[in-house]
């Protein structure tokens, strides 16, 4: 069996050692951890790149259609202008109080015995409600009777078409005059009557029909 000798043993041996050295082995770890941060921070930056170039990307879009969404927002200001303006229309005419069929109640409780010579009647929007002043003349053996017949005539035609109705006389007085009616002769009051009502309908009783003329006195 041969036998080898290894003249170079302590040189072999100091070589290993410096192999093994921990500061060598702390720079080796050193230098690995600062690569891994490099490529994280590279990949982080590019990263970035990417979102910065959507953003851009995004901020061209939004400059090409802004003046388009400007635009639409105004439109949509102008149709709820408009919607508004149709509705306060709308309330207008579907609240507002027509004075003829008003008049031609008045007409039916006035019998060929009173006159009404003087009308004067205002629409209050705010409130809703409807004043009106009849001036005239009545006649008959009790001309104050005649009147009050013309009261409560108007209190029930007008009960039936509109709400919380009241008919109060301010004046009612008897005058010096005599007029002949349908061949009579007969004294006369005068009178100024306040109407109050409401413009909105009334509940209509059926049991109750719209009165005729009042009956001559």
């Amino acid at each position: 069996m041969p036998l080898y000798l290894n003249l170079l043993h302590e040189e072999i041996l100091e070589q290993r050692q410096r192999q093994r050295d921990p500061l060598k082995i702390g720079l080796y770890v050193l230098a690995g951890f600062g690569a891994l941060l490099l490529l994280y921070y590279m990949i982080n930056a590019y990263r970035a790149l990417e979102i910065r170039s959507r953003l851009g990307g995004i901020e061209r879009n939004w400059k090409k259609i802004e003046p388009q969404v400007t635009a639409a927002q105004k439109r949509v200001a102008e149709l709820e202008g408009a919607i508004k303006t149709a509705g306060a229309l709308d309330d207008f005419i579907n609240n507002r109080f027509f004075w003829g069929p008003f008049l031609q109640k008045v007409s039916q409780c006035v019998s060929p015995n009173t006159q009404v010579t003087i009308l004067e009647g205002t629409a209050t929007d705010e409130s809703k409600g409807v004043s009106v002043s009849l001036e005239g003349l009545a006649a008959g053996r009790e001309p104050r009777a005649v009147a009050e017949d013309l009261r409560q005539a108007l209190l029930q035609q007008l009960g039936h078409a509109y709400s919380n109705v009241k008919a109060e006389f301010r004046t009612l007085e008897d005058l010096d005059t005599i007029v002949n009616v349908d061949g009579a002769n007969m004294p006369v009051a005068h009178y100024v009557l306040a109407l109050n009502f409401s413009p909105t309908p009334a509940v209509k009783d059926a049991a109750n029909p719209a009165p005729g003329h009042p009956r001559k006195r």
